[in-house]
């Protein structure tokens, strides 16, 4: 009764729950639909290995229970059909995994685009200690903390990091993908529809981790200008010295909005960890 009462516990919690609360069963883009579909498909094909199991197992343990007292226990028998389903039944589903991995991977490649209608919007991503930075180079703003995305236009993210490792992740639109220092990602989105959802950091990264998220607003173009201009008004500049400044680690750092960023910053993030690699292999070789 215990475990009954707590089955449906977390059924009721969980039917209380809204979609904005499990983006990644109630996703709105196009490639995040994509993975839900191959996250029920996977959970389908693993159903098929676990229910038998569960069926033989209460078959089993009636059949064979010390107090059946049974004389039609052989331990000694061979059963070429038993050996035939434990070894082509695993087989048929270790092929058709493979065949769903082969097509999806192909399907999900993040560097894939999606609509080659319409130019993509370039953001270009940096992880920090412990916040995030967007750099919008084609429209010379960068902003701390929040991401601002026009419906039905495709967009290319950038992504690299300033610190360790991170992984950026906005669940309602796409999966995660890591930022490494020294080295440039990609992935590829669309909004379908306006909304706000919650990006963040999923790889641990240190003390600030928790609280390394960011808002991500899906809004119309005319909203999107607009939001634009506002950030264009602000006073600040992301030059050398500002970006210096805000690559120190910090914890629950507010949105802040820059006018323009410094030309080629981006790629100097990047190069900044090149140097450092071929300057220790230099090192290592002398």
């Amino acid at each position: 009764m215990c475990r009954l009462g707590g089955v449906l516990a977390v059924a009721l919690l969980l039917a209380g729950c809204s979609a904005s609360q499990w983006p990644v069963l109630h996703p709105d883009g196009p490639i995040a639909a994509t993975q839900r579909t191959l996250l029920f498909t996977a959970f389908g094909l693993m159903l098929i290995v676990v229910v038998p199991v569960w069926v033989l197992t209460v078959i089993v343990l009636t059949r064979f229970r010390a107090s059946r007292n049974s004389d039609d226990y052989h331990p000694n028998w061979q059963s070429n059909t038993v050996d035939a389903v434990v070894w082509i039944g695993p087989a048929v589903i270790v092929l058709a995994i493979g065949a769903l991995v082969w097509d999806y991977t192909h399907k999900l490649d993040p560097y894939k685009p999606l609509d080659l209608s319409k130019t993509p919007l370039e953001i270009q991503v940096v992880a920090q200690d412990w916040k995030w930075l967007f750099v919008y180079p084609d429209q010379d703003v960068a902003v701390v903390n929040e991401l601002v995305l026009p419906v039905d236009r495709p967009v290319t993210f950038k992504i690299t990091s300033d610190t360790v490792m991170n992984s950026f992740y906005i669940p309602g639109l796409a999966g995660q993908i890591y930022a490494m220092a020294g080295m440039q990602s990609q992935l590829n989105v669309i909004a379908v529809k306006p909304g706000t959802f919650t990006g963040r950091n999923t790889q641990y990264s240190g003390s600030g981790f928790s609280d390394q998220q960011f808002a991500v607003k899906a809004v119309s173009e005319d909203d999107f200008e607009a939001w634009l201009k506002v950030v264009r008004a602000s006073p600040d500049r992301l030059n050398a010295k500002a970006y210096a400044d805000l690559a120190k680690p910090s914890e629950k750092v507010p949105v802040k909005y820059y006018a323009g960023a410094k030309e080629g910053l981006f790629a100097s993030i990047i190069e900044k960890y090149a140097s450092h690699y071929f300057h220790d292999r230099e090192t290592d070789t002398n």
